[in-house]
């Protein structure tokens, strides 16, 4: 697989990541199989797949103990990136940035993961009672003790059910300005796909302007995207895209058009190329830093994401997509 680098260590992973919060949080967890989320992950690095993107809140704590079964095995395949900042209640998530706790949750992250470093912490949320310096400052400290190779940051912006005009993340990007100050940022994870392209505006370019990796979130839309999803034939209950705005049987409907575009374009590519894998292939073709982090947690999934990073779209398709209609519906 082609690789790509993030930040300024030019720390180099494969084209695609893979997202695993779904084998462990969010998505039917009473259908999640451990054996089988572990067949996938074994499968992605053997595509190629390196970035492994977890987090200490997935489970909570058990994707990352998940993670660690393969690492103990292939450490030197993967590069792993997990995530702090977010505490899990019984009825709330709430932040903790304070920097005893955070140097607390590493060392617990290491352990779970079975390894002595963690190639990318990212901070999930910053800690709105905490300045983002004292936060960020005690991460470094990590780097320092070398517990941590490279910090990242997830970024927060207004979800808009349109394209429409506007920065979506003028907080988000005023916060990177001050943590930049304290120590390198080497990548930002932020929601970019064809249907919320909203990052291109202005957080793609700051990244692009200041050598930073930008790792992709939900590149395949909660899954829209891959054209498997039927309206009206619902979600687990456990599954929160059950309640989302977006995935109303009427809105998926009217999203349609969007699913069709891109398998007009993925019919072009040839047998086999699907409507994900082109998805997958314009978030790539935003810039060469971009890493798409699709989640998945079946091995078929992995192996049809792997695939996007040999999909080359053409100018042809590139005006395709981008002429495709807005997605309708509250992203929020």
């Amino acid at each position: 697989m082609e690789r790509r680098t993030i930040g300024a260590a030019a720390l180099e992973v494969g084209a695609v990541g893979l997202g695993c919060m779904p084998m462990s949080w969010a998505y039917s967890t009473s259908r999640q199989r451990g054996a089988e989320s572990l067949r996938a992950v074994h499968a992605a690095l053997d595509r190629g797949v390196s970035l492994l993107d977890t987090a200490d809140m997935y489970g909570p704590f058990t994707n990352e103990l998940l993670i660690g079964r393969v690492l103990r095995e292939r450490r030197a395949d993967a590069f792993v990136s997990t995530k702090c900042g977010l505490l899990v209640g019984e009825q709330h998530i709430v932040a903790n940035g304070r920097p005893g706790y955070v140097k607390r949750a590493c060392d617990a992250s290491l352990r779970r993961l079975q390894t002595d470093v963690i190639d990318l912490y990212q901070l999930h949320r910053a800690d709105p009672e905490v300045p983002v310096e004292e936060t960020w400052g005690a991460m470094a400290e990590l780097v320092t003790a070398g517990k941590v190779r490279s910090l990242g940051l997830c970024a927060v912006g207004v979800r808009a059910g349109r394209r429409a005009g506007g920065r979506q993340y003028d907080a988000t990007i005023r916060q990177l300005e001050r943590v930049q100050q304290v120590f390198p940022v080497s990548a930002v994870q932020a929601e970019l796909s064809v249907w919320s392209p909203e990052a291109l505006e202005a957080l793609l370019p700051w990244c692009r302007a200041r050598g930073v990796g930008f790792l992709a979130a939900m590149p395949l839309g909660n899954g829209f995207l891959t054209g498997t999803l039927r309206p009206g034939e619902g979600f687990e209950p456990d599954d929160p895209r059950a309640r989302h705005p977006r995935f109303t049987a009427e809105m998926m409907a009217a999203n349609q058009p969007i699913v069709a575009g891109l398998r007009r374009v993925a019919h072009r590519h040839g047998e086999g190329v699907t409507a994900a894998q082109v998805a997958l292939a314009w978030v790539l073709a935003q810039d060469p830093h971009v890493v798409p982090v699709p989640g998945a947690k079946q091995e078929r999934w992995v192996a049809e994401n792997a695939g996007a990073a040999r999909l080359r779209l053409t100018p042809q398709d590139l005006a395709e997509v981008a002429a495709l209609p807005p997605a309708l519906g509250s992203w929020d």
